[in-house]
């Protein structure tokens, strides 16, 4: 649609206030750690190749965005060959990308150096994977950075994006940053380079990782119950954090998103698949149920899922193995933050008096660090369930190693009796070590007299290991990539 050149530099002058001289206004100086993962590609790209910031609705992207624009500045880069452009916003949308770029440069004659342009929900760009692929193949001044909250149609066009550009996946905030964004003054904790380190720990250490730990409990189930986005985590309340976020996953990302995205006319039913799935939390996917509850259709429900992992709401975990069995198998599913369910199902603080509710928030908070701390590697999760119906939480496979992880937030003493399914994987793949994430500090370290497999070459070593620290130091910036 034809849009005035004069409506749109009007509308880029006030998302680049740079280019009047002026400093980005309310931008945070705490930075997400995926900041330096986004700096290193638009300042020295490994590849030549656009980077992808996807991720949920109200997770932070566009405040990454200006932040690298604030880099860029600080480093030396021509105020005139930075822009920022937000796609949602009517105008821009309206006009294209190429309108768009005429207008900046008529507004900001280009400087010497490379092009950085910082699109905002590019997906509103009309054939954007193929606009991407060109600007990658044909612009080698150019720098592109882009997000999209739902996970932007890359299967749409897979062709286009091959090699054209490199994905940073955004969580919700880890409870790390969640800490570090309030500003909370607590006893520092240990550092801890790998959660391998544990095993090499004397009891010492333990003790007094222990009793920095008490501190960091109560900010925990707080996090559990606000999520980890920057808006929630920030509001004066509990009660208004949950109400903001109800908001924006119902009426922004079911009712608006979906519709606008992809196309979604039967809304109430994917409200109410979502809603089947905030009932269902962690646990195994019983499509039949799902169907019959909800009076739907197989295939419809299916795309419906389909679309939530795609908007970044859940994440779907196959079970371990390979071949037909895991086509056939049921999918595990997890929300993409723990304080989702108890949000939209309003349920408040009851799920701190709630031990079963409590466990499945820990859960779901204890898979989505560990996905954001591993994805990085390609590493592959699933859940495992074993011949005699037991069952692991957890199975992360890094380079040919399995690492599982079992979940047992709760106050009673977790033992070999109840870690059955753990021993019987770790004892059937001769796994070296695994870990337990509880509730009790005083749990914290390694468990002793576990029965051993008749042929196994080394004994298997489990570590306990309490939820907020496993959390915490899955989150914490300073953390290198391995922290199997």
């Amino acid at each position: 649609m034809k849009v005035s050149k004069e409506e749109l530099v009007a509308v880029l002058a006030q998302f680049n206030p740079w280019w009047r001289g002026e400093p980005i206004a309310d931008l945070p100086t705490w930075r997400r750690a995926a900041f330096r993962e986004l700096h290193a590609w638009l300042t020295v790209p490994p590849a030549p190749r656009a980077v992808m910031l996807s991720g949920a609705r109200q997770i932070g992207k566009t405040t990454l965005m200006l932040q690298a624009a604030q880099a860029l500045l600080a480093a030396g880069v021509p105020a005139a060959n930075i822009l920022y452009a937000t796609f949602d916003h009517p105008i821009l949308k309206l006009a294209g990308i190429d309108a768009v770029l005429d207008a900046w440069r008529e507004r900001e004659p280009r400087a010497e150096g490379p092009e950085y342009l910082l699109l905002d929900e590019a997906q509103f760009i009309r054939d954007w994977g193929t606009w991407v692929k060109h600007q990658v193949d044909f612009r080698k001044d150019r720098r592109i950075a882009f997000t999209g909250s739902a996970m932007p149609l890359v299967e749409a066009a897979p062709e286009s994006g091959v090699g054209r550009w490199h994905t940073i996946r955004l969580t919700t905030l880890s409870f790390y940053e969640y800490l570090q964004i309030k500003r909370l003054q607590l006893p520092e904790l240990p550092k801890l380079r790998s959660l391998r380190d544990l095993f090499d720990w004397a009891p010492a250490d333990f003790y007094r990782a222990t009793e920095l730990g008490r501190d960091y409990v109560g900010h925990f189930h707080e996090y559990l119950l606000r999520g980890g986005f920057p808006q929630t985590a920030q509001v004066d309340s509990v009660t208004q954090a949950q109400r903001l976020l109800r908001e924006d996953i119902i009426d922004k990302v079911l009712k608006r998103d979906m519709t606008a995205l992809f196309g979604v006319r039967r809304v109430l039913d994917l409200e109410h698949t979502f809603l089947y799935l905030c009932l269902h939390d962690g646990g195994l996917l019983d499509m039949v149920d799902l169907c019959s509850n909800l009076e739907v259709k197989r295939p419809t429900a299916q795309h419906f899922i389909e679309l939530l992992e795609a908007a970044h709401l859940i994440y779907r975990l196959a079970p371990y193995g390979y071949g037909k069995d895991v086509l056939r198998a049921r999918f595990k599913i997890y929300l993409a933050d723990a304080a989702i369910a108890p949000a939209v199902m309003l349920k408040g603080k009851a799920i701190l008096e709630d031990a079963a509710a409590l466990g499945v928030a820990t859960e779901t908070a204890v898979f989505k660090h560990l996905f954001a701390r591993y994805y990085a590697q390609n590493v592959r999760f699933s859940y495992w369930r074993g011949k005699r119906e037991h069952e692991v939480d957890l199975v992360a496979e890094v380079g040919g190693e399995l690492i599982p992880f079992e979940v047992k937030y709760r106050a009673q003493h977790t033992g070999a009796r109840e870690l059955k399914g753990l021993i019987e994987l770790c004892q059937a793949k001769r796994i070296a070590r695994g870990y337990v994430v509880t509730k009790a500090l005083d749990h914290f370290g390694p468990m002793q007299g576990l029965p051993l497999a008749e042929d196994a070459d080394v004994p298997t070593r489990i570590m306990r290991i309490p939820a907020p620290l496993l959390c915490y130091w899955m989150g914490a910036a300073e953390l290198p990539g391995d922290t199997q």
